[in-house]
């Protein structure tokens, strides 16, 4: 893979992940539940951010560009999340599928507000799916955790989650505060990255495949993370522990990244 997901097969993933979430809120026996990768949260809470940021999304989308999300967001008027099992369950559904029918409705190059307007990625109803499905992913794997029954993800979404974690999240001109850095990620299936982080900012550039004529690349990095993109993705939004993922270099690096709250 050396292009980003096309934007069908974005919508298509994250119907997949919203059903794989809401089939493992489902075996839940108690909806209060804490969850072990967000120990602040329920269950229940997790449903429920997940369906009202997907409502929200849907309002920002429909409203096309802007350099705010809109004013009356959809969650003000639209149904709280309900604590029957069943209810709940057609709830989150109804969330995703109004986000949705608002990015087919929008196509992928229509533009609307986001909150990375400085980053790598576009401003666009197909920036906002890519993330979107991330998003979901990574919370699919909350759910699945908190009822003991983790799956790996899917291949095409988690390559392409390193490479939006990196342009969407990471990108930024605010400056990095501490010395010049390099790091790594490097996917077995065959993908790599190499953030750059200075005074000027974090800028990320993808890497010529190892082994090939133009595998000439740049110098070592100051520190790398390799693993399967679906462990990648999962160490860097803090899912899994480091030693999950093969660290080289200086791994006070990955800290500190981790602690960076860049300027707006």
């Amino acid at each position: 893979m050396t292009t980003t997901l096309r934007f069908d097969a974005l919508l298509r993933l994250i119907d997949e992940r919203s059903a794989a979430f809401r089939a493992a809120v489902a075996s839940a026996p108690d909806l209060d539940v804490r969850v072990p990768t967000c120990p602040e949260w329920t269950l229940f809470d997790l449903v429920q951010h997940l369906g009202e940021r997907r409502r929200f999304w849907a309002d920002v989308v429909a409203a096309g560009p802007a350099t705010a999300p809109p004013a009356g967001s959809a969650t003000k008027d639209a149904p709280v999340a309900p604590r029957e099992p069943e209810a709940l369950s057609a709830w989150l559904a109804e969330s995703t599928e109004l986000m949705l029918d608002a990015l087919r409705e929008a196509g992928p190059d229509r533009g609307c507000w986001t909150w990375w307007g400085s980053s790598q990625s576009p401003q666009t109803c197909g920036a906002v799916a890519r993330h979107q499905l991330q998003e979901i992913m990574v919370h699919a794997y909350d759910a699945q955790i908190t009822v003991g029954a983790p799956q790996p993800l899917p291949d095409e979404a988690a390559l392409d989650g390193v490479e939006d974690f990196l342009f969407t999240c990471c990108a930024t001109p605010s400056a990095w505060p501490h010395k010049p850095a390099t790091i790594d990620f490097r996917a077995t299936e065959g993908r790599s990255w190499r953030l750059s982080l200075s005074a000027d900012g974090a800028h990320s550039i993808r890497l010529a495949t190892p082994g090939t004529a133009a595998d000439e690349g740049p110098d070592t990095a100051g520190a790398s993370a390799r693993g399967a993109a679906g462990e990648l993705v999962l160490f860097i939004y803090g899912r899994i522990p480091a030693d999950s993922v093969e660290l080289d270099g200086d791994r006070q690096l990955f800290d500190l990244l981790r602690a960076w709250e860049p300027e707006e």
